[in-house]
């Protein structure tokens, strides 16, 4: 029988925590804070998943849910050392991106204007994720200047930030929601 994984292990009560592969480092560690980031992607992921959409869109969100765990696995492995082998991304996956994100824009009206995040909570959830994903690049983009970061990684993170802001709109779409354009001066301050 398996032994019951421990929630607990009191290791990180003085502020360090383990990369895969067994090496301390600060939980303010880069590296730490890159894989952090995309587990509270993750997290927003799963909110959206949550809400009355498209069962269509739930599928697609875990797929991204599942290769963001992967990414978190490939990014808290110390490169130094090699852990037990890990899932790898693959190419097929921005693709598959890529597809969805030129099926939801078909089906839009072309941009004129930048977009005011907002109009239905639900469409609002899409944009902070999209947000959240954008500071998750960027601190994979720090991580990438002092130690290696797998380049499919950073591929699929900055389509994934293209994905949400289409599928925020995409959303606004299908429950009528109103597309605020933001209009520079036309607020009258």
């Amino acid at each position: 029988m398996d032994e019951e994984f421990k929630i607990y292990t009191k290791g990180g009560d003085r502020g360090e925590t383990s990369l895969l592969g067994g090496t301390r480092v600060a939980k303010s560690h880069e590296r730490v804070e890159a894989y952090g980031n995309l587990d509270e992607l993750n997290s927003f992921i799963g909110l959206i998943r949550d809400q009355d959409i498209r069962p269509h869109y739930k599928e697609i969100l875990i797929r991204i849910q599942e290769n963001l765990f992967i990414a978190e696995a490939l990014i808290a492995r110390d490169p130094d050392k090699s852990p037990r082998t890990l899932p790898a991304l693959s190419e097929q996956e921005i693709t598959l991106l890529e597809r969805e994100i030129d099926a939801m824009n078909e089906e839009l009206a072309p941009l004129r204007n930048f977009i005011l995040p907002g109009g239905h909570p639900i469409v609002s959830i899409c944009h902070i994720a999209r947000t959240v994903c954008r500071r998750a690049e960027r601190s994979l983009i720090r991580l990438k200047a002092t130690s290696p970061v797998d380049e499919i990684i950073l591929r699929l993170i900055n389509r994934l930030s293209d994905y949400f802001f289409v599928l925020a709109r995409k959303v606004a779409k299908d429950l009528g929601a109103t597309e605020t354009a933001w209009e520079p001066g036309k607020s009258g301050k």
